[in-house]
Formats: C-alpha cells, structure tokens, sequence
C-alpha cells in the first residue's frame, strides 16, 4: 500500500471523512470534489464499509491516485454495478478480476465497455459462446447495462485501474471490499447464480464465502472476508458455474461450450424467477 501513500497529495491527508460527507452527489457528478458514494442499499447491506478500515483506507488511495494520474474507470462509475444493480434485485454474479485500462472502455461494469466502444477479445468470446448457447445474435453493442439492470451483478474484484497498467490497483486493498460483497450477497434470500470465469475469480469466490456457497451453521460461525457474523437468514438456491476466463488465452480450454446462459436461465425458472433477457440491448 505505499505506493498510493506516496504519491498522496498533502491536502489529502484529511479527507477521509469529507468524501463521506460532502454535500455533492449523484452518479453523474465527474468532479474530482464530489464524493464516492455507495448506494444506500448497499451501504447498509454491508453496515457502511467506508467508515471503517481497511475499506476507507483504500477508497482513500484510490481516490489520491486518481488526482495524480488517470484512473479507470471514471470516479463517478466505480460504483456503478452497485448503482444499476441493488442487492433486492441480484440475480446473477459475474465476477470479473479489474477494469479495462485502455481509454474509453472502463464503465465500472465486469466485461462491459460503453456504447461505440470496440468489442475487447473477452467480450468477444463471451458473446461468441452466448450465440452457441441460446442460438441467438450477440448484440452489436459491448454495452452491459441491460444485464445489470435485469440483476446481473457485474462485479470486478478490484475496481479500479491506473491507465495503460493492467491489474495495477491489486494491491490497494480492493479484494477486502468486493470479498465483503460476495459474502453478503451469498447470503441473500433469493436465487442467485454464481459465474465464475478463471481461476482468480474462483479463488476470490472461495475466499470470500468459503468453498460451499452455504453459509456455516451455528451462531458462532463466521463467514466472509471480513469475519462478519452471517445473517440468521438461510441463503436461496444457488448455481455455481465454474470455467477459464474468456481472454483468448484460456477460452478454448472451457468456457466454449460451458452454456452458462441456458444454464442460468434453466436454473431461475426453475425457482420462479424471470430468465434474463441476453441480448437486451
């Protein structure tokens, strides 16, 4: 973590608790006064991460670093999955590993990139594979919004990026967060499905709620990345589906043919839930 430190500006030092309390907000809101805010759903979900550490210790230094040098995504959509996604509505879990790092593509949405913007090789073959699957056209679009707003959480493990640098933020403590995250959503009442693309997104998946997607039995058990309590609510059903990441390294070891669409679908119909529409542009 000492990277951020240094490269700190002095009149940050201080702003801890005036990112939480500015009186800016919104999600379109790009200024570098605005705060970061966490939609409340989540925020209370997760009983406010960012007034303790070490989750405000790294909102701290990604917010520093974005002063001194270009960040991906912009601030305004670090949280986006949360914004588009509420915790009521999750139905899916994409976990990707960080943003895009190339200009214009980062949307603070796992394996999105914004309207006009050229398809990146994973989204490619994971459209590649959505085509096979359901024996539909992808839409011409790399935009996933759609998704996320059916309740397709398009969850990064870290949520920011340094321009041109990928995987650059790995160490600012981004994985605290979103294991938090992935704890309590496993938690949640509803059917949810698990996409887990890549041996690094099942390993923070692992970490994160433990190898059964079961919460442990017991009121002493601990759960979580962050040793919370879990709820006394019995989680709902849940799909785990495992295969190698879509980047054209390890595609053709598995996630061609793995039908992780119609296998989603299958599984939230069969649970009384509404399947999700794919190719929604």
């Amino acid at each position: 973590m000492s990277r951020p430190e240094a490269a700190r500006p002095a009149e940050m030092k201080d702003t801890e608790g005036k990112m939480q309390n500015d009186s800016i907000r919104g999600p379109h809101c790009n200024s570098l006064l605005c705060p970061i805010v966490l939609p409340t759903a989540w925020d209370e979900l997760l009983d406010h991460p960012f007034r303790r550490k070490p989750y405000s210790m790294t909102l701290l230094f990604a917010d520093s670093l974005a002063r001194v040098e270009r960040v991906y995504p912009p601030r305004q959509d670090w949280f986006a999955a949360f914004r588009l996604t509420p915790p009521e509505r999750v139905r899916v879990v994409i976990l990707g590993q960080d943003p895009y790092h190339e200009p214009d593509q980062a949307m603070g949405l796992a394996f999105s990139v914004r309207e006009g913007v050229k398809l990146p090789p994973s989204l490619r073959n994971i459209y590649k594979e959505l085509e096979t699957d359901l024996g539909v056209q992808a839409p011409a679009s790399g935009d996933l919004t759609a998704w996320a707003e059916q309740g397709v959480l398009l969850l990064n493990t870290v949520l920011t990026v340094t321009a041109g640098q990928a995987n650059s933020h790995r160490s600012l403590g981004w994985q605290h967060f979103t294991g938090a995250v992935l704890a309590a959503v496993s938690r949640l009442p509803q059917p949810i499905a698990f996409v887990l693309w890549g041996a690094p997104a099942q390993k923070a998946f692992e970490h994160a709620v433990g190898t059964s997607i079961a919460c442990p039995q017991g009121p002493e058990s601990l759960c979580g990345s962050a040793d919370e309590q879990c709820s006394p609510l019995q989680p709902g059903a849940r799909l785990v589906l495992t295969a190698p990441h879509p980047s054209p390294l390890s595609a053709y070891r598995g996630i061609f043919g793995s039908k992780p669409f119609s296998q989603i679908n299958a599984f939230l119909q069969m649970h009384g839930e509404t399947p999700i529409q794919w190719t929604k542009g």
